[in-house]
């Protein structure tokens, strides 16, 4: 983040100094209010440790008893952008100072987070919206403090994909959660190869500047499947839509594409899922190449939707006929 942001928010040094003494005897331990639809909460000081604080994705009201009372009663909050959280704050009356920490300025912010909570800090650990790790910052900061016997506590909450996954109407027993696809079409085209594998729900994050070409690369490599496409979760032009993959490539055209996206991915159906026999052939020669028959058999058997016995002779049969004579 330029300085003249950080500035702006009111927040000068990266990594604030925690002050003597001690915080049993610190004025930081002194409990404070923070306002909660209109009624004062007192909260005391949060106990030593990294706090992983979920946030809103959208709405402001979603965010957990918990994670405010977190938040007012740590000694400092590491969040993305100090502006984003800021209004989180401003809302429910918290003054927690603020520390940036992102992708930009993580690895020297990392020593300075654990030297704090080594000397018995409570750190509470933001992102700009939602579950932290998922999709964002943070995961080398818990790895390392957990390395150390740092404590970790988890504050959960808001998440973008289970939100988007209790109102897509398609299956939620299984899912895989991908993230971002590649922005190249190239490494998009074979990534959405590889997922045509996987026979359980997707979970994917698009951007409104790619989300077009993504929907009509998946149609074409992931075949007839339902997708529910979920913008602006939980904000105010919140909109979910459900197609079929092929309804949505043929009308991507004539999408909204403000905002953020997650898309939702539906099972091929058993017909579908099934693989061709030219299909199987391929995966089996493709694993054959690598390993033994015993293991291209259990992969292929795993990702093809065919029955053991049959592809254990397609393997055979494969392997006997690519021997050299």
């Amino acid at each position: 983040m330029p300085q003249d942001d950080r500035t702006r928010s009111g927040y000068t040094d990266p990594m604030p100094p925690r002050s003597s003494p001690r915080p049993d005897t610190d004025t930081a331990a002194v409990p404070r209010q923070i306002l909660v639809a209109g009624h004062a909460i007192t909260v005391s000081k949060a106990p030593p440790g990294l706090h992983i604080a979920a946030t809103p994705i959208g709405n402001l009201g979603d965010i957990t008893l918990r994670a405010l009372e977190t938040l007012a009663g740590s000694d400092v909050i590491c969040c993305e952008d100090t502006r984003v959280t800021r209004k989180l704050l401003d809302r429910y009356g918290i003054t927690t100072p603020l520390s940036p920490y992102h992708e930009h300025n993580a690895a020297a912010m990392r020593p300075k987070i654990l030297a704090r909570l080594a000397q018995g800090d409570s750190v509470a650990l933001v992102s700009d919206a939602g579950t932290p790790l998922i999709s964002d910052p943070g995961f080398k900061l818990v790895r390392e403090a957990c390395a150390v016997g740092l404590a970790v506590h988890a504050l959960p909450g808001p998440s973008s994909i289970l939100a988007a996954l209790s109102v897509a109407a398609l299956p939620t027993d299984r899912f895989f959660f991908e993230g971002f696809l590649p922005a190249k079409e190239g490494a998009r085209r074979n990534r959405i190869n590889e997922l045509a594998r996987i026979g359980v729900t997707l979970v994917l994050f698009e951007s409104g500047a790619r989300v077009q070409d993504s929907l009509r690369d998946l149609a074409e490599i992931l075949g007839p499947r339902d997708i529910a496409i979920c913008r602006e979760m939980t904000k105010l032009h919140e909109d979910v839509r459900r197609f079929s993959l092929a309804d949505a490539a043929a009308q991507a055209e004539r999408l909204e594409t403000r905002g953020e996206f997650v898309l939702v991915i539906g099972p091929p159906s058993e017909e579908t899922g099934r693989m061709s026999e030219d299909q199987l052939d391929m995966l089996l020669r493709e694993q054959l190449a690598h390993g033994s028959v015993k293991d291209a058999v259990a992969a292929a058997v795993e990702l093809s939707g065919h029955p053991r016995r049959e592809v254990y002779a397609r393997a055979l049969a494969l392997a006997h006929k690519d021997e050299p004579e």
